[in-house]
This record gives structure tokens, C-alpha cells and sequence, in this order.
């Protein structure tokens, strides 16, 4: 009885099994010119399963045994329908024929609206509705994205290019290329969540790809588009609210599909340098939906890098409402000779649009990426690439795989460590030594020489120099220790310090530090001037803005993340604090009418003592907490991604009398907020901080103690929102209360772009104010306005001392 049923069971197996078995149907999309439709929509009739044809036309589709109607669609093409019964590998290849779109049966008179007017008008009335009638949706993403140097300079700064980035004779060839595979949902208004299943990089088995289908989503029924990703200020939606200031439109003709009127519609930009699209877009009839949309963006819009950007995206009737099936963008440019192209192309299928989302279920991780994401086999890519590849792109893996490999080898990255581990003196001077030993996970790391010469009115000429020790463990975890020392020539000075630190937990952002000795600090713990700042300063110019005391110390802190976004720190610190005098007037050039200043800011025309020595024990804790922080999980830590919302800092410290001889005695409590680049669309973007603290009991604060503010008395400077532009470094710290706030905007080019001599500048309009108040320097205010271009800016400011103005001038900075 038993062997009868068994062999039952055993047949229904192997039919369900064949019934499910799945085989591959490729083939070639061409045009009636026989010329190959780049990334057309391939997909299986009344579902959401589907693929796309790569650049030459060529697309593949996995496919289950059974009968079924494809779909063949591409912008501007006729749709194709075959009807396709699978039981083994198949081959089908199609011809494409345009869409004819006519204006037959539409009446345009000579001075009327274009026709294309009311569709618009129509579609902008139901943009609203469209942008949210999906609430949330599931679906299964593709990406490839492909990088392209198709010119370059022979050498830069003495290397050669074909060498360095692996081209061909001409300096051609593929510089970046990239799969994934993942799974992406999406819930109104702005939650997503993705988990990548595969990935694979050209050349770098161990890496992961940079592909993030939320990078690829365009929603043209947003008013603006690719904010903070391709311009600061994004660009017009032919279809936003006001639309119509921004573009002209054209009826190009109509069409059918499937019974519903397809209008081709040209969108044409009022103003050549507006931040709008040229292009085609489909809109339905009487729904008054996108269907397809064919558009680009020149540099004269204001994109970054790239001269020219195309965007295709293809739509899919998803029950009542239209979702993207494919999205490709295809780029071009060319900085400083090195000229490029490329795409970046996703395939979405599979759409579930009434998910059923656990609790929970969107925790701010936007990309969980797990260590079997890079560990796919040819096979299974072989089985489950939904683009096949170009001959280019096969021979790119091949070749670069193999290149790989061959670096991974041990032979290989034994000869390249002992290469880089070379002693050379022009090397420790201008960059560092480092010393690498990767099978013991050990790394040496010496300052470069050029920082650790100083030069300042209390040292005279100093040398401050320390090498750091890195141990690496497992899952990105280590552990470092680094001895500093220092030595001041004219004050005949020597202090050093040992700091170790334990990064236990990369996810948590887990950390032990430990640090204890003696150093020379700035009376200003923000710090005032950099020390070559300083130096140059002193040296050339007779003004020492930079004023220091000598600490000694014992340090202990630790650090953890306790929820997302929430970022908990204490530390313990006892120290003995020295007030120092001047031990030099050394000048290389002496200027008429200047001379140095005391080391006491308060006394400049003498040296008396700021501060008795005393000895200090405080207790810092702070809880820093980032609403709505989004992060990027990966093998090799937690990477947090910019927020949308402010961060709350939160802090007191306490100093504590007579434990272990403290002189100190006073309570600190500090509020932060802050937030960055809050975007106001085509008007640029703002950041603010604003703070405020209190020192419940000032019983006994001595001046390295009090709250000190970032000030300015240079020209040159690094920038810092919380920086002012005139406030001295020293003289208004305070051991009271505080209000302090600082607002910046960037019009990023809002004005510069309409002047044409500034437009190719690329110029971005800066305007601030910043306040203090605080029991000295009551309704302090500034106010400035001023250009930047990526890491230089020149700004000119006002500084009024309640209703008086106090001083004025430019300000310039340079970094990030």
C-alpha cells in the first residue's frame, strides 16, 4: 500500500515541477529601419511581470510553462502583442513600427490656444489626486548603471590615464559598471524601505553596489524634481501648479491604445535658462494621466557636472492608475578633458499596490544591504539578469573579474603592501608614512611633517607631532592608540599625551576613549584659528589672534547610540589647568603700527595672569537625537543619510567641587537645535541653529570653563554656520546665561543664473544672520550676504552691537 501511494505522491511532484519550470524567451527589438529600440518595455498581458531590452535592443525574459500574451512597448512605438506558447527556451524577435500620431478630428485656428493648453490644465487639476491615489506599494527593482569615459587627457599631474583608469589605446572604455537586484516598497508620504537581494560590480567582487532605487524615483505630479541630487534647486514639473510660468506647450498629435486616447504633448521652456525640461510628454485622456514621458535637461538649466541629461519613463496600467515599468537615464558631460557618458536604467515589476505592512515595518533603515548580496554565482546572474548585456558590458566583467582576481591574490597584495609600505621622505613630508600589515590587521600611521611645525608667541617655533597605532578586528570593529607629543622651543616646553580608542559596535556607534597627559590648547575650546593660520598670521602679518593655556589631563568617555537617531554621550575629566605668558616677539616682517598682543585677551597691552592654576573634575553628558534619521545598513556598518528634520542636542555639565582637590563648582545645561539645508524649491535652501544654556550655579567657573562661541578676526576663514563673522574669539564667553542663533540661505543661483556674465560662474547667492545675547554683549547681531562656488565663498557683513553698528567688511572661506 505504501509503495503505490509514494510513487503517487512522487509523480505529482515531478508534474507540479515541470509545470512550474521556468525557461528563458529572448530576442531582438528593432524599428522598421532595423535599427534597435533601446530599452524597450517588455511584459507578460494584464500583469506586472516583465522586463527591458538593454541599449542594443536585445531583451530576455524568464518565463514559466504555459500560454501567454507579451506586450512589446517602447515611447513613440506602436505596442506589440504575440501570442507565445512556452514549454522550452524560446526566441522572438520584433519589429516596431512609430506611433502615428495625427491631429485628425483636432481644430486649431490660426490665434487660438494650442490645443494641448486645456490637456495640461486638466492634468496639472488632477495632479493632486494622481500623486496620491497609490497610498503604498511593493515591487521588485533592476538596476544597471554603466559609466562610460569616451575621452581623456593622456596624463594628469605626471600619471598616465590609460594605466591608471584601465582604458583602451584611445582612452576609452567602461569606468563603472553595476548590478542589482532588490526588493523596494514605498508608503505616502515619504517612507521607503528596500533590501537588496543581489549585486554585482565590474572589477570588485568584495564590493557592493552603489545602486539605491530610491536614487531612480521621478514623480513628474511632484511640483519640483531631482531636488539635492543634480542641482540645489531642482526643476520644474511640466505638470506642477505653475507650470504655465514656466513653459509653452505643443499637441503633436493623438493616438490609441488599448481604447484610451493618448495625447503627445511637446513641452517647450519660456526662458532658455530656466530650471525646466524639453521634451515629450503622454498624457490619457479623461483620466488625465502620465503615460509616458520622454524628456531632458541641458547644462543651461543648471545641472550639475553633466552638459546634457535624458529621462525615459515608461508606464504600466496597474489596476485603476499607472506605475512606472522602466526608467532609464542617460547622461553625458565632460570636466576638466575628461569626457563621459553612460545610463542608469531600473525595471520594475511585480507591483503590489494594497501591501499589508507589519508593524513597524519602516524604522528609518531605507537599504538593508547583507553580506550574500556580492556572493551570487555567473550562474545565478545568468538565470535572473532581467537586461542582458552588451558585448561590451560581458567583456567589462570578464576582463575585469580576471583583473581582479589576480589582485586579490596573495602574491599580488604582498608585492603592492611592501610597494606602499616604501620609507620616502618626500612622502612623510607632504602626506604621511603609513605601515600596513593586513594579515595581522595592523596599521602605523605617521603625521605628516608639514603640520607639525608651528610657530606662536607663547612657544615661539614648535614641533607637534603623533603616530597613530590601528588595530583592525572582526565586523569592522577596532581599537586605536595614538602618542602625541609637543615641544616649544622659545617657553622650552615639552608635553605629550596617549589616547586609545575602542570602537566596539560600528551599528551602535559603540565607543570607549581614554586619553591622559599634558598638551597646549586654545583658551577658546571651539577653537579660534588653525595652527598654520596662526603661524602665517604671527609671522608675517605681527598678529598672534590665537591665545593658549597648558593642560594636564586624565579623560574617560563613551558613546552609543540607544535608538535610531538618539545618540547618548558621557565623559569624565580631571585636569590641572596652567594660565602661560609670551615668550617671544619674533617676526619675520615687522609692519609699521602693529604689534603683538598679550596672551591674556582681556589685557593685551600686558601679560596678567586670566586665570590662577587649578585643578577641574567635570562630568559631561549629552543626548543628541536626529528625528526621522534614515540610515543604510550594510555588512560594514550603519551609515546615516541626511535628515529632513531638525537634531536636538542636549547637555549638562556638571563641575564638581572639592573631589580630588577640584576648585571648580558650577552646572551647565545647554539646548541645540539645528537643522540643515531645508530645501524652499526653486528659492534654494536654509539652514539655521539655534541654542540656548544656562549655568544653574556659577560658583566658582574659571575662563577655560565658560561657554565660548565661535568667533572671527581674520579675513580667512573655514566655514561654520555657528561661526560668527566679527565677534572677537576671547571676550565674550560668558559663565551666565546665553541666546544664540544662526540662519543661512542659498538662493543656489536663483539670481546670478538671469545675469549673463554670471551664469557660467555658476554662483550661488548666500545671505545670514546671526545674534547673540548673553550678559556682556546684549542683542548682538550680524547680517551679511555674499557668493559662493563649491569650496570658496566672499561675503560681506554688517555687526551692530544692539542699535550700533560696531564694525564691517568682507569675510572670505574656503572648505567644506
Amino acid at each position: 500500500m505504501k509503495k503505490p501511494f509514494l510513487a503517487l505522491i512522487l509523480l505529482v511532484t515531478t508534474f507540479t515541477t515541470a509545470l512550474a519550470q521556468q525557461f528563458k524567451l529572448s530576442g531582438s527589438i528593432k524599428d522598421t529601419d532595423g535599427q534597435p529600440v533601446s530599452f524597450a518595455s517588455v511584459y507578460i498581458k494584464n500583469t506586472t511581470k516583465g522586463t527591458s531590452a538593454n541599449i542594443d535592443g536585445f531583451y530576455r525574459l524568464t518565463i514559466e510553462t504555459g500560454s501567454f500574451t507579451i506586450v512589446y512597448k517602447a515611447i513613440g512605438y506602436k505596442a506589440v502583442e504575440r501570442n507565445i506558447s512556452i514549454a522550452e527556451d524560446a526566441s522572438e524577435n520584433i519589429i516596431l513600427s512609430p506611433e502615428a500620431y495625427t491631429l485628425s478630428g483636432v481644430t486649431i485656428n490660426a490665434n487660438a490656444e494650442d490645443p494641448a493648453y486645456a490637456i495640461i490644465r486638466q492634468t496639472i487639476k488632477q495632479r493632486k489626486t494622481h500623486l496620491t491615489e497609490v497610498n503604498a506599494y511593493t515591487t521588485n527593482v533592476y538596476i544597471k548603471g554603466v559609466q562610460k569615459l569616451v575621452g581623456a587627457p593622456k596624463k594628469i599631474f605626471g600619471r598616465d590615464i590609460q594605466k591608471m583608469l584601465d582604458l583602451d589605446t584611445n582612452r576609452k572604455g567602461i569606468i563603472y559598471l553595476s548590478e542589482s537586484t532588490s526588493t523596494f516598497a514605498f508608503q505616502r508620504p515619504d517612507k521607503i524601505h528596500e533590501e537588496m537581494i543581489s549585486s554585482k560590480t565590474s572589477g570588485r567582487n568584495n564590493a557592493f553596489s552603489f545602486n539605491k532605487a530610491s536614487d531612480l524615483i521621478i514623480n513628474f505630479y511632484e511640483n519640483i524634481l531631482l531636488e539635492d541630487k543634480l542641482s540645489t534647486r531642482g526643476f520644474v514639473s511640466p505638470i506642477s501648479d505653475n507650470a504655465f510660468l514656466y513653459y509653452r506647450y505643443k499637441l503633436l498629435g493623438v493616438s490609441s491604445e488599448n481604447g484610451i486616447t493618448v495625447n503627445k504633448i511637446q513641452v517647450i521652456p519660456r526662458r532658455e535658462h530656466d530650471p525646466v525640461f524639453r521634451g515629450v510628454i503622454y498624457i490619457a485622456d479623461d483620466s488625465w494621466h502620465l503615460v509616458n514621458a520622454e524628456v531632458y535637461l541641458t547644462k543651461n538649466t543648471g545641472i550639475n557636472l553633466l552638459d546634457t541629461l535624458g529621462i525615459k519613463q515608461q508606464f504600466l496600467k496597474v489596476e485603476n492608475t499607472y506605475m512606472p515599468s522602466n526608467i532609464n537615464f542617460q547622461f553625458n558631460g565632460n570636466v576638466l578633458g575628461f569626457k563621459f557618458e553612460g545610463y542608469y536604467v531600473g525595471v520594475y515589476s511585480n507591483y503590489n499596490i494594497q501591501p499589508n505592512f507589519p508593524k513597524n515595518y519602516f524604522n528609518g533603515e531605507i537599504l538593508k544591504i547583507s553580506k550574500a548580496v556580492n556572493k551570487k554565482d555567473s550562474l545565478f546572474w545568468l538565470n535572473n539578469r532581467p537586461i542582458p548585456l552588451t558585448k561590451e558590458e560581458g567583456r567589462d566583467y570578464i576582463r575585469k573579474d580576471s583583473i581582479a582576481a589576480l589582485k586579490t591574490s596573495k602574491r599580488y597584495l604582498d608585492s603592492m603592501e611592501r610597494e606602499n609600505n616604501k620609507f620616502g621622505i618626500v612622502k612623510l613630508a607632504a602626506t604621511g608614512y603609513t605601515i600596513n600589515n593586513r594579515y595581522a590587521g595592523k596599521h602605523y600611521t605617521f603625521d605628516p611633517l608639514y603640520r607639525s611645525i608651528l610657530y606662536n608667541t607663547v612657544e615661539g617655533f614648535a614641533l607637534k607631532y603623533g603616530v597613530t597605532y590601528k588595530k583592525d578586528l572582526e565586523d569592522r570593529r577596532y581599537y586605536s592608540i595614538r602618542p602625541e607629543a609637543r615641544y616649544g622651543f622659545s617657553n622650552k616646553t615639552l608635553t605629550g599625551s596617549l589616547t586609545a580608542n575602542y570602537y566596539y559596535n560600528p551599528v551602535k556607534r559603540g565607543n570607549i576613549s581614554i586619553s591622559g597627559g599634558s598638551g597646549i590648547y586654545d583658551l577658546n575650546n571651539f577653537g579660534s584659528m588653525s595652527l598654520l593660520g596662526n603661524s602665517i598670521n604671527s609671522l608675517f602679518f605681527e598678529t598672534n589672534f590665537s591665545k593658549f593655556y597648558k593642560k594636564e589631563f586624565i579623560n574617560v568617555g563613551t558613546s552609543r547610540e540607544l535608538s535610531n537617531g538618539l545618540l547618548a554621550n558621557l565623559s569624565v575629566d580631571y585636569s590641572r589647568n596652567t594660565h602661560l605668558v609670551n615668550t617671544t616677539h619674533f617676526k619675520i616682517k615687522d609692519l609699521k603700527g602693529e604689534q603683538f598682543s598679550s596672551n591674556n585677551p582681556f589685557t593685551p597691552e600686558m601679560e596678567t595672569p586670566l586665570f590662577p592654576t587649578y585643578k577641574a573634575l567635570t562630568v559631561t553628558a549629552s543626548l543628541n537625537y536626529t528625528i526621522g534619521q534614515s540610515y543604510i545598513t550594510r555588512p560594514d556598518g550603519k551609515f546615516y543619510q541626511p535628515s529632513k528634520y531638525p537634531t536636538i542636542d542636549l547637555s549638562y555639565r556638571k563641575g564638581i567641587k572639592e573631589v580630588l582637590n577640584s576648585d571648580v563648582d558650577y552646572d551647565l545645561v545647554a539646548l541645540e537645535i539645528s537643522q540643515n539645508r531645508m530645501s524652499s524649491g526653486l528659492w534654494g535652501y536654509s539652514s539655521f541653529v539655534l541654542g540656548a544654556g544656562k549655568f544653574l550655579n556659577h560658583n566658582q567657573v574659571f575662563y577655560p570653563d565658560a561657554r565660548h562661541f565661535r568667533g572671527n578676526n581674520s579675513l580667512f576663514s573655514v566655514p561654520s554656520l555657528r561661526k560668527f563673522l566679527f565677534l572677537d574669539f576671547y571676550l565674550f564667553s560668558t559663565d551666565r546665561e546665553y541666546l544664540e542663533g544662526h540662519f543661512e540661505h542659498n538662493f543656489s543661483g536663483l539670481l546670478t543664473n538671469k545675469v549673463p556674465l554670471l551664469r557660467k560662474l555658476k554662483l550661488e547667492e548666500v545671505v545670514g544672520v546671526s545674534y547673540l545675547s548673553q550678559p556682556v554683549k546684549r542683542n548682538y547681531t550680524e547680517f551679511y550676504f555674499g557668493l559662493q562656488r563649491l569650496i570658496f565663498r566672499v561675503a560681506y557683513g554688517y555687526a551692530y552691537d544692539g542699535n550700533k553698528r560696531v564694525q564691517h567688511g568682507f569675510r572670505m572661506s574656503y572648505g567644506f
